[in-house]
């Protein structure tokens, strides 16, 4: 009886355990086929009835002792955390795959909270299948223990203890030793690596932050060590050169300005909708604005013994990235532009108030206000004055514009000047396109900017296509005449038209000089997909 009373209730608990999905469970409370819970009679008769009782009584006390050991570790199991890899969680990044992230080694499934995010489901989206730590550094406001409380309702597991710390391995590819970047950034090519930042976050801040700046990188980053590094400037015939450390670059004046940096082929993936075209695929994110700060190049260069002239002359700048044969990148500009204090040309070694990263130049590059970015050199090693333009690839056989008629087989790049000033240009930040909007009042967010220093006066945004029109909001610092080097963000709140089912919005933006977007990519597509400034367009659909 003893035994009984030991053994049965495990039998009967070992019979309740539906959930177990153990053989074990079911045989042990089954004599059937049918799988129904039938615990085993303990009622025994004939002549061996007292041997068989015994053996039969060894038997389930044996028996109910794996059963209590087995729910023993199934409680364990339920209690110890499920162990993910990084590829694992990678894979869950789509409301289909579930939207897993993780924070230190915790791994969490926030895909019930997703619409719940106060700052919108997009944003949570650009952390899903990886890790918050990048995103939390942008935004301190979830740097609070309120917020962690939220996030640990949806943990499901760990990291794996191999996946907790990423591989230091050293191998000869030229980018191995490439730093780390922010994984919100939308990759056009890994090597070299280029990027943009997606739309909601481009215009979240009118400061870009630097881990979220877009990147253009032609070449391997080089991994340069303040101490050593030295900046060669040619001293005009007569005049000795200049070596600067970092050190005598700081005895300069220093100098601060806010300047919005883009790339020739920012929005070039709408050209190659219309035709095809050679370049990376740049959405609307190759534009990024940063308050830069170090020594005039005027101040710079007139120390070398450098003035203007009355002839033609250019400042060449050669930079410290370099191709397997020990090719530069390379550009220039002109001097006039470079030895006017009012044109605010940098030597930078400040971005945002930091050292520059050094994805964004370090320990210093040009900054050239209102010119395209591929003027503005990273890494810069050298700066000379000559009489022509570099003859750097990059100046004379690169970011040029041409009819449209032009192909790859008539294309004389001799015959086109090297893009200096950009155009006017807008684009949509919000919403993006194919995103679905509420009925009653719609917001719309973007940016604009002009080069030469050309102030935006003005922000048109159609809901129907460009047929009527509404003026946009003007955000940002104010912009003085002949010196607006920084964008203008903007913003436009429109009730949506009653019984629309969907809206074509479109901007384009005016700066003082009148300038203004054309309406189409056709006239202004190039082989090159550069300049590309056409009305940017946004097709999205209204709910009820």
């Amino acid at each position: 009886m003893l035994l009984h009373r030991a053994v049965i209730p495990c039998l009967r608990q070992a019979c309740r355990l539906q959930s177990v999905p153990s053989r074990l469970c079911i045989r042990a409370c089954s004599t059937n086929d049918s799988l129904q819970p039938q615990c085993p009679s303990l009622a025994f008769s004939g002549a061996n009835s007292s041997t068989r009782g015994w053996r039969v009584m060894g038997t389930l006390l044996g028996l109910g002792a794996v059963l209590a050991y087995h729910d023993h570790r199934c409680r364990a199991a339920e209690k110890s955390p499920h162990i993910y890899t990084r590829e694992e969680v990678k894979s869950h990044s789509s409301l289909e795959t579930r939207i897993w992230v993780t924070l230190g080694c915790e791994v969490f499934d926030v895909t019930e909270f997703v619409d719940l995010h106060p700052g919108g489901p997009s944003k949570l989206m650009l952390a899903a299948g990886g890790p918050l730590e990048p995103f939390w550094a942008l935004y301190a406001v979830h740097d609070q223990a309120h917020v962690r409380e939220i996030l640990a309702q949806y943990k499901v597991g760990e990291l794996s203890s191999e996946d907790k710390a990423p591989s230091t391995l050293k191998t000869s590819d030229p980018y191995a030793d490439d730093p780390v970047r922010h994984p919100a950034l939308k990759v056009n090519s890994q090597r070299p690596f280029n990027a943009e930042p997606p739309p909601e976050l481009l215009t979240e801040n009118y400061i870009t932050p630097n881990p979220i700046f877009f990147t253009r990188n032609h070449l391997p980053v080089p991994n340069l060590e303040p101490e050593t590094y030295r900046l060669h400037v040619v001293g005009p015939p007569g005049c000795q050169s200049l070596s600067l450390s970092l050190d005598d670059l700081y005895q300069f004046p220093k100098h601060e300005v806010t300047v919005t940096l883009q790339c020739a082929g920012n929005r070039r993936s709408e050209m190659t909708q219309f035709k095809e075209v050679k370049g990376l695929e740049w959405n609307a994110g190759a534009i990024s604005t940063a308050r830069w700060a170090g020594a005039r190049l005027c101040d710079v260069l007139a120390k070398a013994g450098h003035q203007l002239r009355e002839t033609e002359a250019h400042v060449c700048f050669e930079g410290l990235d370099s191709d397997p044969t020990g090719t530069a990148y390379g550009a220039s500009i002109p001097l006039a532009r470079a030895m006017d204090p009012e044109a605010e040309v940098l030597l930078a070694y400040e971005m945002n108030g930091q050292p520059l990263p050094r994805d964004h130049g370090f320990p210093v590059r040009v900054v050239v206000p209102g010119v395209v970015g591929a003027r503005h050199v990273k890494w810069l090693g050298k700066v000379s004055v000559e009489p022509e333009e570099s003859y750097s690839h990059w100046q004379r056989r690169d970011y040029k514009g041409f009819s449209p008629s032009v192909d790859w087989d008539t294309v004389d790049f001799d015959s086109a000047p090297s893009i200096q000033e950009l155009p006017v240009q807008s684009a949509i930040t919000e919403p993006k396109d194919g995103e679905t909007v509420q009925s009653g009042e719609v917001t719309i967010k973007g940016y604009a900017w002009s080069g030469g220093g050309r102030a935006i006066v003005r922000v048109d945004v159609s809901l129907d296509g460009g047929l009527t029109w509404q003026v946009a909001e003007l955000n940002g610092e104010e912009q003085r005449p002949r010196k607006a080097w920084a964008w203008r963000l903007w913003q436009l709140q429109a009730p949506v038209p009653a019984g629309k089912k969907e809206l074509n919005i479109v901007c384009k933006a005016v700066d003082d000089s009148y300038n203004v977007q054309p309406d189409s990519v056709a006239p202004i597509w190039n082989l090159r997909g550069v300049l590309s400034n056409a009305w940017h367009r946004v097709h999205v659909r209204v709910t009820p």
